[in-house]
């Protein structure tokens, strides 16, 4: 019975599943926080993840491993391999200034054309760019620029800073996976390769790269065989075996869509993200900045739990009587409005009850989602059926009002750390050669019940902000 190891290194925390590489059985698992905040020092991960490892059982007998880890973070290198700065990750929004001067100087259809998406204040580019124009000191001394899954999967194989590691700091052998690559702003998933010139550009200077593997593609670890990883999206995406026609939409700390395709996808006005995924095909994704996280906030407003939200979600009509709130709640990626607030409008004496005011945001969120699928859809991708993921998915008025959202069938799969159980499938993949095919069982599938109503009212009251 072969072990293998998935690894998912979030924003919040590292999560580890041990499974069978024949059958998918889960065997162990752990799990360790990670600090808060936008901006993180790649040690605390490393840290944690030993933890959530020690916690499953560790590494012996385990034939391969893979790490899925949170897009977009950059974590810079010195020629020593030590960490320079802080990782600024996917959801530190201070280089949305370097995004538009990178779009300016290059110019929005072009640079979609080169790397698939339109840059925003998430992708390592633009990071990168702040780094050269607030911190040129640090700038000056990249000498490789590495994804958070990059830098631990490095960690892993034995490299690292001097004296810090078994093998030292070899920078060639970072290596990363199309799906992640594709989020930097400097790697084309049509051409299958960096865009040099575009990293210079952000940098001031050219640095090394990690090398692309193939999704099937190992390297050496001490023990073991080392999967190529990928960026949590399309981990999740392969965790749920999601094949053309699927699209996911995941409530988590940020909410997302993204569909499985075959063929590249390029969108000129930055909506959609024209990624790769993590089985040799590409993934095309919305990402919005506010999710879970708007339940949340309403539930403390009004002094109840996620489960009596539900509930009174519910007992309200759909619509919640006009009552709408668009949930810009930390500003908002997709519309890309960094600088955006909430409002809760179409309130008038008779609609501002409890139970509307739990429905509307509830309703809120998940159209942010739907305007995703929209989206999506709008380029010619075919959705046959919508995975809705996340723990709130868990809830049935969320289950219940996605199936008035959404306007093709939603299922529900059981709770899961997909992106881990991604990563897990990854290695087994890269150990025997065979994509696994894992059963993935489902919680629900709700009854499709399309109430025009909740859509209608949220686009116009989202219209405001364009």
């Amino acid at each position: 019975m072969a072990r293998v190891i998935g690894i998912d290194s979030s924003t919040q925390s590292c999560k580890v599943v041990v499974r069978d590489a024949g059958t998918g059985e889960l065997l162990a698992s752990g799990r360790a926080a990670h600090p808060d905040g936008t901006s993180v020092d790649p040690a605390h991960w490393w840290t944690a993840l030993r933890a959530a490892l020690a916690e499953a059982g560790g590494l012996d007998d385990v034939s391969a491993v893979s790490v899925g880890g949170q897009q977009h973070g950059m974590v810079v290198l010195d020629a020593d391999g030590r960490v320079i700065r802080d990782a600024l990750l996917w959801n530190d929004t201070r280089s949305a200034r370097a995004a538009q001067d990178l779009i300016d100087e290059v110019g929005a259809a072009e640079i979609v054309a080169r790397t698939g998406s339109l840059p925003v204040a998430s992708f390592t580019a633009t990071k990168l760019r702040w780094l050269r124009d607030a911190e040129p000191e640090n700038a000056a001394r990249v000498a490789a620029v590495a994804l958070p899954h990059d830098w631990l999967t490095w960690r892993l194989r034995g490299y690292g800073p001097a004296g810090e590691s078994e093998l030292g700091p070899d920078l060639s052998e970072l290596v990363t996976d199309r799906s992640d690559a594709s989020g930097t702003s400097y790697w084309s998933p049509a051409a299958d390769d960096y865009d040099r010139d575009l990293l210079s550009l952000a940098l001031g200077h050219d640095a090394i790269l990690p090398r692309v593997l193939g999704p099937a593609e190992a390297v050496p670890a001490p023990g073991f065989v080392m999967g190529a990883g990928a960026g949590d999206n399309a981990a999740a995406g392969l965790g749920l075996d999601a094949r053309p026609g699927d699209v996911v939409a995941s409530i988590g700390t940020s909410g997302t869509v993204f569909a499985a395709t075959d063929a590249p996808i390029a969108d000129p006005s930055g909506i959609v993200a024209g990624f790769a995924d993590a089985t040799g095909g590409f993934l095309p994704l919305v990402c919005t900045l506010n999710a879970a996280r708007v339940i949340g906030s309403m539930a403390g407003v009004l002094g109840v739990d996620f489960d009596e939200l539900g509930r009174l979600a519910l007992a309200a009509e759909p619509g919640s009587g006009g009552a709408v709130l668009v949930p810009y709640f930390e500003g908002e990626r997709t519309p890309n409005l960094p600088d955006a607030t909430a409002s809760l409008t179409g309130l008038t004496l008779a609609n501002t009850t409890r139970e509307n005011l739990a429905r509307a945001a509830i309703e809120g969120m998940l159209c942010g989602l739907a305007a995703g699928l929209d989206a999506i859809q709008e380029l010619g991708v075919a959705a046959r059926r919508v995975l809705l993921t996340g723990g709130a998915a868990a809830n049935p008025a969320v289950q219940a009002i996605a199936a008035q959202v959404f306007d093709v069938p939603v299922v529900v799969p059981e709770p899961g750390e997909y992106v881990a159980d991604g990563a897990a499938r990854q290695a087994a993949w890269a150990l025997t050669g065979r994509r696994p095919t894992w059963p993935v069982a489902l919680l629900a599938a709700p009854e499709p019940d399309p109430r025009s109503v909740i859509r209608e009212q949220y686009r116009a009251a989202a219209t405001s902000y364009l």
